[in-house]
């Protein structure tokens, strides 16, 4: 995650007054290698009681996040036995002078069973890698030129210093949002002169799943977020490279069992060293979590002296660590290092681990634990020598391996079963009947009719004829 002006805009909202309790935004966050897992078995919508997401990378701009392309999700139900997966190679962008990633591949499943609800492995799962990673090949906080005269006018450097140094940033190859020149700027994407790249591969992943609760037939909520990368890179290309290399991976995992005295929140401390060349420069872990690298400007009367590598370059670190180790410099770079104006900081830090925790009533009565930490925060800081107006107190921050998690359980922990017993067999609906109606019942009747109307007619023409004797009258003459 880049986080540029981070805490500098306010968060909206639509209910009135909230606006001003909620965090600040950042003006801007760029994230990649994205991984979301997700399960609630209260959702609004019964299709997203699982949903799994992974994203080859997002934008926000203060808070605002569109749906970013190349995402892959799922929901559940209904159940999904295979995930959705996806391979992207971005292009270039205009956020390149932030942001250069290589190749990105990710996964999503959300599982939710018919019958068991959730009680099915996986439930909810998500994962992406990167295989290359350059942030931060330019600082857009800084101004893109080299010649900052009258422009330092909230400098707490005394004038002729303040003079000084507006004579050195002319000097420099390269504008001050590009460190002078040490910053390669959006045109490269190779890692080399980026703030911080990754030469190899950083794979995440955010599960979702229930587990055994000791001494009890149901089950507790269990949140994991991992994170797996072998080392980066600070300032690689140039003079001043430094690596960190990751010694434990950070693994943050949050269990609700529905109750507070069972319930738990483990954290895998990462432990990384900063190195330079062969030297370790310093140990980073839960006891020792932060390490600021100045950022100077050489003197004239330093800058004559540094070897034609050095020379109209800014001085990151002790100059010792810089210098050649043959170089006829070495015994006096403690007393020629003080021949600088720091005009920021490179601070390293591990963001420790951050936890909350509540019982709940809504929907359910219950207990709810989540905890947040990063493995590497990065942040410019100026100085009080960089004087310009409007200038931030944090030029940009880089976050790295950040992971959150988040556990709610009813009491007791959730009931793994099917409710009422096994499941029974769904009788065979049949085929519905027409309903009757007076037109259905005439027909039959109009036939039946016509039939026996004609068998009366066939009877009557098949049996002989009778001839009918009538009585005659006799006249009176007749008579006897």
């Amino acid at each position: 995650m880049i986080r540029i002006l981070p805490a500098s805009a306010p968060t909206n909202t639509i209910l009135p007054g909230y606006s001003d309790k909620l965090p600040r935004q950042s003006a801007l966050e760029v994230g990649f290698g994205l991984a979301s897992a997700q399960v609630n078995s209260e959702s609004y919508l019964a299709v997203e009681h699982s949903i799994a997401q992974a994203s080859p990378g997002g934008i926000a701009v203060q808070g605002a996040s569109p749906q970013s392309p190349g995402a892959v999700a799922q929901t559940a139900p209904p159940d999904n036995p295979q995930p959705r997966t996806f391979g992207i190679n971005p292009p270039q962008t205009p956020l390149d002078a932030l942001v250069r990633v290589g190749l990105l591949n990710g996964s999503a499943q959300a599982r939710w069973s018919d019958t068991l609800g959730p009680c099915v492995t996986p439930l909810s799962d998500a994962s992406t890698s990167m295989a290359s990673l350059s942030l931060l090949n330019a600082i857009p906080t800084l101004p893109g030129i080299t010649d900052l005269s009258g422009k330092l006018t909230e400098s707490k450097l005394a004038p002729d210093q303040a003079k000084a140094l507006t004579d050195q940033l002319k000097t420099l190859p390269g504008p001050l949002a590009e460190l002078g020149g040490l910053l390669s700027g959006p045109d490269k994407a190779d890692g080399k002169g980026a703030l911080i790249s990754l030469p190899n591969t950083l794979s995440t992943r955010s599960t979702v799943a229930l587990v055994d609760i000791p001494g009890s037939a149901n089950k507790a909520v269990q949140s994991t977020s991992t994170l797996q990368v072998a080392s980066l890179n600070l300032l690689g290309g140039t003079p001043f490279a430094m690596s960190v290399n990751v010694v434990s991976q950070p693994t943050l995992q949050v269990t609700s069992t529905g109750d507070a005295k069972t319930s738990s929140v483990k954290y895998t401390a990462p432990v990384l060293e900063i190195k330079q060349g062969d030297k370790v420069l310093y140990r980073l872990d839960a006891a020792h979590p932060t390490f600021d690298v100045p950022i100077g400007i050489p003197l004239p009367s330093l800058s004559g002296q540094l070897p034609d590598g050095l020379k109209n370059l800014p001085l990151i670190g002790d100059l010792a660590n810089a210098l050649p180790k043959d170089s006829p410099l070495l015994p006096k770079a403690n007393e020629l290092g003080q021949l600088k104006l720091d005009i920021g900081v490179l601070r390293v830090s591990i963001a420790g681990l951050q936890q909350k925790a509540q019982d709940m009533t809504e929907p359910f009565k219950g207990h709810q634990l989540a905890a947040s930490a990063r493995m590497l925060d990065l942040q410019v800081l100026p100085t009080q020598a960089l004087g310009l107006p409007g200038l931030p107190s944090a030029l940009a921050q880089v976050s790295l391996g950040e992971q959150v998690a988040r556990a709610a359980a009813p009491e007791g922990g959730v009931v793994c079963g099917i409710a009422g017993g096994p499941p029974q067999a769904k009788p065979v609906p049949k085929e519905p009947k027409l309903a009757y109606t007076s037109a259905y019942q005439a027909i039959p009747m109009f036939w039946t009719g016509s039939a026996m109307l004609l068998i009366g007619v066939v009877l009557v023409a098949a049996m002989p004829a009778h001839r009918i004797r009538r009585p005659q009258r006799v006249s009176e003459e007749d008579q006897p």
